[in-house]
Order: C-alpha cells, then structure tokens, then sequence
C-alpha cells in the first residue's frame, strides 16, 4: 500500500469540488480516503494499481469512475534517429528496455517534485526496490541521438552522477555515493555494469543506480525528455513507460514511439489496449447479479475499460498502462467495484453445516509449530517458478509443467520446495546467519501413466544455511518424528540426488516407504544460487504422516 498524496487545489481542477460525498465516491473507487486538510488530500493506492500514482493517473481514472469521457493517447511515428540500440553485453546484467520521448512539456518546481515522486513510487512498488524496473527520465536536448544501452567493466565507466561535485568510476560510485551505497547490492558479483550512451559518447546513467549529472537532470527549461525503463521483464517495462507516458500526455505532452534495436526490432511505446474476452453470466454468477448486457458493459466503461461485441463473444480492451487486468476474473472486480459494495444485499444461506479443521491443515499446523520450536523461521513462496530456477538446484529436471499464456517468466509448476528455500537463502545473504527455514506446500508432477495428468502432493521442507553439516538436519527430522510419535518407524539409507554432495545424502523411509531426501547442499548448487555459506535441506511427503 502507498499514500499519495496530492495538492488539493489542483486535484479540484481536475474533478470538482472535494466535498463529503466525493471523498466516500473516492473511497467507494478502491482508493480510501486517508487524510483531507485544506491544502492536501492523503490517498491510500494498492499495489495493484501503480497507474493511480500520479494526479494525472488518478484524476483521469476518478473522472471515468463518475462517467465523463477522458481523452485517449496518441504515439508519433519515430523521427530521425529516434533509436536505442540494445547491445548483447547487457544480456548478463539487465537484459531489457522500453523507452519514449515526449515533446511540448512545461515544467515548474511542483511538476519536477511530481515526477520524481510517481519515479520513486514506482520503484518501490512495482519495481521492487529497482530490483525489477529501473527508470531514467533525461532532458532531450543535452542528449545526441541515436543511443546505445551497453555494458561495460566498472573502472571504465566514468561519470558525473546526480547531485555530486566530481567524476567517479562505477566501482567508487557504489562506495560513496549515496545512491550507490543503497542499490549496490543489486549489482553485486557483476563483472559489467549497463549504461545508457548517446551518440556523443556521453553517458546518461547507470541503471539501476544513478543519472548522470550532465545529462540525466531535467529542469524547468527542459521543453522534451528521453524515458527509459530497463530491467528483467519486458512486458512489466513496456507497462510501466505506459503509465509515464500516459501522465506525460495528460500533462499535454507529444509522445514519439522509438526504434528498440534488439534481436527482433520493435518500436516502442506500445499504447494499443490489450484485448480479453468475457462471457455474461460469468460475471453475473460469480457477483450473484442479475446484469445486462448493456450494464456490464456501462461497468465496464466507467473502470476505462471499452468493450466491443465480436461474433458470438465480448472482449475488453485494457488500456496499455493497466497492470493489474490478467484474467476475466479481474473483470468482475471492476464491475464490482463501478456497481458498488454498498449495492448489494447480504442474504443469509439457506442452509445448516458443521465445520471442521481440514485434516490436512491440521497436520501442516501441528508440523510447523514443533519446527518454529527448534528456532526455525516459516516461509511461503509462490507455486510459480521458472525453468532456470528449477535447474539451478536439480541439472537434471525435466518434465516441466507450463502455463500458458503466462503475464509473467514465472510460467512454470514447481517440481521442489527446495529451490524455493534456495531463492530465499539467495535473496538474504546480507541477513544474519545461521539461517535456519521451512516450507509446508504443495508440489506438482506428470503423473507416469497418464502425460496429462498433473499429480499433486504435500511436502516440507527445510533448509540451514551457515556452519552446519549433515547430522544437525538429521537431529532436525529425528526430532520431528519423535515429536509426532514416528521415530520408531523411520530409517535414513545412504543415496545420491545430484542437488547434495555424494555421500553427503540419505534418502528417508518411513513404515518401509521412501518419503524424502536430506543431505548437504552440492557446491554447484550453492554457486548457482550465489550462497556462500554451506548448507543443508531436506524434503519430503507429509501425506501419510
């Protein structure tokens, strides 16, 4: 969740008057009022909708919530050498990027505050830190185009970062800049850093750390600026310059599309709206309404989504800068939210049940509670991840199963908790150690007689990272089944995995059946994941304890 908040004046001038029942109409929008003074309004915006992070953003999408008709977005052909081209030196760092240039802007104080403060916000939220996105906003006339986005070994790069008073390498930028020392760690173990160049040679910034005094600091004579995103996922930036170029525009900017010369060529921005096809009483049942057509459509409208009848079908169009529409189900929400929760009526079921705990929820319970008893920290991780990932700890995967159509790489079931526990010993190797987790879930596999046949099982999983060995993860799991009253049902037998160290691995039979496996994590595995520290994981099937 992030507080926006705005001038309330100017806000005024785009919607109307902010009386009582404009603020319960913004509440009622998905946007609860925080705090309202005579010069400010505090809004609340989750993080499913960083387009509302700006005035531009929220007024315009408040403006189609009361019913008014708001303007659509144009893009400009490229003009001469409107062009980025994407090295293959980047492809190790930060692989990808979408940009634009807007003409025709007027900037003042209040405007440049805005702009860093939509940037940061944008960061934080759907960039995750800058670990995801990072965006450079530049004034197009200290820039020479064409330019270049290439990565180059540290001690070569030099510039003169944002708000410093002298030149300084890559490698001192991140020791003593402040910017540096607060995203360094993004660009840890990295033998090149990326950098955007302009045809003069000029360097524009260092993503995803710093501008560059010179070049990457607009102002209140700045009339056009040079946007970029760069990062990771392609279509997470595509969306996130949407959302920049949509609030440019409102603003009364000119948007120019660029040439991206990468493997494919491609021009970007993209603001055509995606398209998603619904059905009526798909809607209806789930909302437990009784909707037209017509209506649906109106509810639609009113969220800036535009619908079209095509044959026997409806589709929606989802405006280029919404992040947050992935699924018909997401239609529902926004008709909800255009019909409104005060609109319905709560009935009371005719019907009389009994509850119980499930069984299963029991047993991860009472599970979980015997291991956050010997100091071990729960964790829960999505059921998504990716192909790579699934490598990093087993080379000999296979059998993968696939989402279609995923928004996002995570596109794939996983096979393992383990890599889970991986990723997050990965992503926390600042943290204290020894580090000492686990995870209750669900783990998916092709069954053997039937290739289209998902198998679903429960699993844990735990993992100890630091100085640790072996026989503290056997104590581990001979203590969780004397806990459970198992003990005398359970054997260790010597086996190989190639996630473990040979002779380093048990595989763990329970009542004669094999469940699992433990082990020390191999070498290998660690260097894939960038973990430093030895460690040791066990898992296996909780179902028939």
């Amino acid at each position: 969740m992030t507080i926006l908040t705005l001038d309330k004046k100017q806000l005024e001038e785009k919607i109307g008057k902010i009386t009582k029942e404009t603020e319960d109409k913004i509440t009622m929008f998905g946007t609860p009022v925080e705090e309202v003074t005579d010069k400010e309004i505090s809004i609340e915006i989750f993080p499913n909708r960083p387009d509302l992070l700006s005035l531009q953003g929220f007024s315009r999408s408040f403006l189609q919530y009361l019913g008014k008709k708001t303007s659509g977005f144009q893009v400009n052909k490229p003009e001469k050498n409107y062009e980025v081209t994407i090295e293959k030196s980047v492809k190790q760092v930060r692989p990808f990027t979408a940009c634009a240039i807007v003409k025709n802007l007027k900037f003042d104080d209040e405007k440049i505050k805005e702009i860093i403060d939509i940037q940061e916000k944008l960061h934080l939220t759907i960039g995750r830190k800058r670990k995801k996105i990072a965006i450079g906003i530049y004034p197009l006339e200290k820039i020479k185009l064409p330019i270049r986005f290439t990565a180059l070994e540290p001690e070569k790069i030099k510039f003169q970062p944002l708000e410093s008073s002298q030149e300084m390498s890559g490698r001192q930028i991140l020791g003593r800049h402040p910017a540096g020392r607060e995203y360094g760690h993004l660009l840890k173990d990295m033998e090149k850093y990326t950098i955007f160049i302009d045809a003069n040679d000029k360097i524009l910034s260092m993503p995803p750390i710093i501008n560059s005094h010179e070049t990457g600091k607009i102002s209140q004579e700045t009339k056009e600026i040079f946007i970029e995103c760069s990062g990771f996922n392609l279509e997470y930036l595509k969306k996130t310059l949407n959302i920049l170029v949509s609030m440019f525009a409102d603003m009364g900017g000119k948007v120019y599309a660029m040439d991206i010369q990468d493997s494919k060529s491609w021009q970007s921005p993209q603001l055509e709206p995606e398209e998603l096809s619904f059905k009526i009483e798909y809607i209806n049942k789930t909302l437990g309404l009784e909707l037209s057509e017509k209506e649906i459509i109106k509810y639609l409208g009113r969220m800036g989504i535009e619908s079209e009848k095509r044959k026997n079908e409806l589709v929606a169009l989802i405006p280029a800068y919404r992040v947050d529409i992935l699924h018909w189900i997401d239609l529902v929400e926004e008709v909800a939210i255009a019909y409104g929760y005060q609109n319905f009526l709560p009935e009371i079921p005719k019907i009389s049940t009994i509850a119980e705990e499930d069984i299963m929820a029991v047993k991860k319970k009472t599970i979980a509670k015997i291991l956050v008893g010997l100091g071990l920290l729960e964790t829960s991780s999505f059921h998504l991840t990716t192909k790579k990932e699934i490598k990093k700890t087993n080379h000999e995967a296979k059998n993968f199963i696939e989402v279609e159509d995923s928004k996002t790489e995570y596109n794939t079931l996983r096979q393992n908790l383990i890599t889970n526990l991986m990723k997050i010993l990965s992503e926390n190797s600042n943290a204290q150690y020894p580090q000492k987790i686990f995870e209750l879930g669900r783990v998916f596999s092709l069954n053997n007689k039937e290739e289209t046949c998902i198998e679903e099982k429960e699993k844990l999983a735990v993992a100890i990272s630091g100085e640790t060995n072996f026989t503290e993860m056997k104590q581990i799991l001979e203590y969780l089944m004397k806990a459970l009253a198992l003990e005398k049902e359970l054997k260790i037998e010597e086996a190989e995995h190639p996630s473990f160290i040979p002779g380093r691995t048990g595989k763990i039979i329970l009542k004669g059946r094999e469940i699992g496996i433990l082990g020390e994590i191999s070498p290998n595995v660690l260097k894939n994941w960038h973990i430093k520290m030895p460690t040791v994981a066990l898992e296996m099937e909780i179902e028939e304890i």
